[in-house]
């Protein structure tokens, strides 16, 4: 009899122990979530502060309320350098030796294009990647949550307006040769459409390049009036300082990746007149509400500067985890959180977020965009948000 109760009790601790390794990352004291940042490479300012705006939120939570459910989240970041070679190293050693819960927040079209097939493989969410990519919500994958409008949307939808209104008659497009670059000019080429137009000259670049002088000289050969960049930090700096030293002043619109404060504080008063998509405004000291500036101000006591935009990326993004790992309960397993993002509203926040809503059949939280424009060296919002 007493043979047949231990064995009944090993059994049953054999049998929890088992359901509990179902659930890599999540122990009774912690959950472990991962990220992957540029922290030395061409993006690497935007890695620094997406991290720090993770940081932010994970110690607020930690500190203040003790964790989800009597959990505390862990945090480990890995530098891709903004290398997909990389972010695959890297995503190798957070799912498979740190054994992650959930990767959140992401740096980088390419970088998650990479890493998805290896963190799918062992059932680990791709949560709030900080790229508008439409493949990070297409083909549907229930692991899948993409939380802005698509690049290809926001030209979609913005460039038909901006043309009209400036009375353009020959749009080009400068972009970087990778899938990032590829969707802006696509989703260019569908909003042309629309207006019954198309891409007068279309040019690239290689990731990582810091000389754009032969793509402005194809640009101002064909008289462009209006120029797409496809391009991030330093090459949309390039493109337009180089194109103003050679005396050509057509009008340049970018995507969300080009919206960020360090595009007038590296270029300048250079870079006044530039257009992009966008969603959440940066974070401008002199111009937030109370509540902002309280958060501005308790991010810049921690971590000595001022946030930007892509703090409030990841910010945002740990937020709506812990949102959607509180409404999973106790029995935290990556169904449950599934579960939870699909029926959780995340409404407007204090940064001006558009509301994010994900169901069964859906993965994009949200489609609407807007436009900002660089007046006097800042940001200012144009437009309001559509689709």
């Amino acid at each position: 009899m007493k043979l047949k109760s231990t064995l009944a009790l090993a059994a049953l601790a054999l049998a929890a122990s088992t359901t509990f390794a179902q659930t890599q990352g999540v122990s009774k004291n912690e959950i472990v979530i991962g990220s992957i940042q540029d922290l030395s490479g061409p993006i690497a300012a935007f890695g620094k502060q997406v991290r720090f705006g993770m940081q932010l939120r994970v110690d607020e939570l930690n500190e203040q309320t003790g964790g989800i459910h009597g959990r505390k989240i862990k945090l480990l970041i890995e530098d891709s350098q903004y290398d997909p070679k990389k972010a695959v190293l890297a995503t190798q050693k957070l799912v498979n030796q740190d054994k992650i819960f959930a990767m959140v927040s992401h740096l980088g079209t390419t970088s998650n294009l990479a890493a998805m097939p290896i963190q799918f493989a062992k059932n680990v969410p791709n949560l709030s990647p900080i790229t508008a990519s439409k493949e990070m919500y297409e083909p549907f994958n229930k692991l899948k949550f993409g939380f802005t409008a698509s690049y290809y949307d926001q030209m979609r939808v913005h460039l038909p307006k901006l043309v009209k209104e400036k009375g353009s008659k020959t749009v080009c497009t400068i972009y970087q040769d990778d899938d990032f670059g590829t969707e802006v000019m696509q989703g260019a080429e569908a909003g042309l459409k629309t207006i019954g137009m198309a891409l007068s000259e279309k040019t690239t670049f290689k990731t990582g390049a810091t000389d754009f002088s032969s793509q402005v000289a194809r640009m101002k050969a064909a008289n462009c009036d209006f120029v797409v960049l496809g391009t991030i930090i330093r090459e949309t700096i390039g493109t337009i300082g180089t194109a103003k030293r050679s005396g050509f002043n057509p009008v340049f619109f970018g995507s969300s990746a080009a919206y960020t404060d360090l595009i007038h504080k590296l270029g300048t008063r250079a870079m006044d007149g530039l257009y992009a998509a966008m969603t959440v405004q940066n974070p401008y000291l002199d111009s937030a509400s109370q509540p902002l500036r309280f958060w501005a101000t308790k991010y810049q006591t921690k971590f000595n500067e001022e946030p930007t935009v892509f703090s409030v990326y990841g910010y945002a993004a740990v937020d709506n985890f812990i949102t959607a790992a509180q409404k999973a309960g106790p029995n935290l397993t990556t169904e449950s959180l599934v579960k939870a993002l699909e029926t959780t509203t995340f409404p407007t926040d204090i940064f001006g977020s558009p509301e994010i809503k994900f169901g069964p059949n859906k993965r994009q939280g949200s489609d609407l965009s807007r436009v900002s424009q660089i007046v006097e060296g800042k940001w200012k919002v144009i437009s309001e948000y559509s689709r």
